[in-house]
């Protein structure tokens, strides 16, 4: 026989006990599932992270004060710091003040309270679709001047129709003009946005609103982006030095966020790829089960075809293939659902409320779910293969 007749022998078993083929495979079928879906959503929701962080540069890093420690005051970052900072600290080309105010804002007869922020060039971020007009310029930081740029829900709540660059927003007690309005940086249900609802050049913000007051945190912007880490240690060495030592501070960067949202998804797969293994392994038991069945049920079936001149290998490879196409069976089906399933869940949840589109890992399901068949089959299956290859003919023709 060759291997196609032994396939076809192997399916035509299967299929005479259909109900208790299925039953036997659900558990593979279950753990591959749950495996894969993990894998795509797990694709997916990284995509949507690095999406949402598409618009922070990598070569900007924030510092703020740890908000756990007791003397938080004492820790507050001051414009003094960060004008010293960018000339002390090695590699930083610029310190600004991060931080916002939430006012009430009025456009035409509407009023609404919004968010307005220290705004930065495109040095601190990377592109971000323009709706109308122009972003805040070196030229506009340099002379501190009283311009905005509106973001799209900014935009929308303030009741502003058509192109609103050049006309005036009163916000607070302070009056701008609009010379932008930013685009959707995702499509999602959730509006994401790394940007205030108003940006004003740092300069302006810093002169109307954070003189002589502590600011809640600090964007630097490096020079040489391989020194990026070295940097951050560098800059939290020197405000920690300049407040005294006994004070703590955070750094974020996009590189470093996204690595820990990497971590929790990192963690909650592999807490489904273990519940996927324990249910592997049940339906590893189960494949031996069920060979071990159907080699007693075809006990006389062995001995008349070792008698006719079935060498041991022939025998054992019978019985393995048709764990084989079991396990494969189950993992097939598996990886068809999880694939389905996590897609579907990435389609109407993660894309919707990210607006970002990640790749599904078809290449790593199909390893997964070849793995799986692999190792189930010869942890499980090779066992009864084994045991009937090993009947005695004469024995095996007397089993009733």
């Amino acid at each position: 026989m060759n291997i196609g007749q032994y396939i076809a022998e192997a399916l035509s078993v299967l299929n005479g006990n259909r109900i208790r083929s299925l039953l036997t495979a659900l558990g593979l079928i279950i753990g591959v599932m749950a495996v894969i879906s993990i894998q795509v959503l797990g694709a997916g929701m990284a995509g949507a992270v690095n999406g949402i962080l598409g618009g922070i540069s990598d070569r900007a890093f924030i510092v703020r004060p740890n908000a756990q420690q007791t003397d938080f005051t004492r820790a507050a970052i001051r414009l003094t710091d960060l004008r010293r900072a960018k000339e002390a600290v090695p590699n930083v080309v610029e310190a600004i003040p991060a931080g916002g105010q939430s006012l009430r804002a009025s456009y035409g007869h509407l009023t609404r309270r919004i968010l307005l922020g220290a705004g930065t060039d495109e040095r601190f971020s990377t592109s971000t679709p323009l709706h109308y007009g122009r972003k805040l310029t070196v030229d506009d930081i340099v002379h501190g001047r009283s311009v905005t740029v509106l973001s799209d829900d900014a935009y929308t709540r303030l009741g502003i129709q058509g192109d609103p660059t050049g006309a005036s927003l009163r916000v607070g007690d302070h009056r701008y003009t609009i010379v932008g309005v930013l685009g959707k940086s995702t499509e999602g249900i959730i509006p994401i946005q790394i940007n205030y609802d108003a940006s004003i050049p740092w300069t302006t913000y810093e002169r109307q609103f954070a003189r002589r007051r502590a600011i809640y945190a600090a964007r630097f912007l490096v020079d040489d982006i391989t020194k990026l880490p070295d940097t951050e240690a560098a800059a939290l060495v020197w405000l920690t030095n300049v407040k005294g030592g006994h004070v703590q501070y955070q750094t974020i960067d996009r590189k470093s966020f996204s690595a820990a949202v990497d971590r929790i998804f990192g963690g909650i797969t592999l807490v489904i790829a273990l519940i996927g293994a324990v249910s592997l392994i049940v339906a590893g038991i189960g494949i031996l089960n069920i060979m071990l069945v159907s080699v007693a049920e075809r006990t006389r079936e062995i001995g008349l075809r070792k008698a006719i001149g079935a060498t041991r290998f022939q025998v054992l490879l019978q019985f393995f293939i048709e764990a084989l196409t079991l396990s494969v069976f189950g993992c097939l089906v598996g990886m068809v659902l999880g694939v389905g399933i996590g897609a579907l869940v990435n389609d109407v949840a993660i894309v919707k409320i990210s607006g970002v589109v990640a790749p599904i890992p078809w290449l790593r399901s199909i390893i997964i779910a070849t793995g799986f068949a692999t190792i189930v089959t010869l942890a499980f299956g090779t066992y009864p293969a084994w045991r009937a290859a090993t009947l005695d003919p004469i024995e095996a023709l007397r089993y009733e």
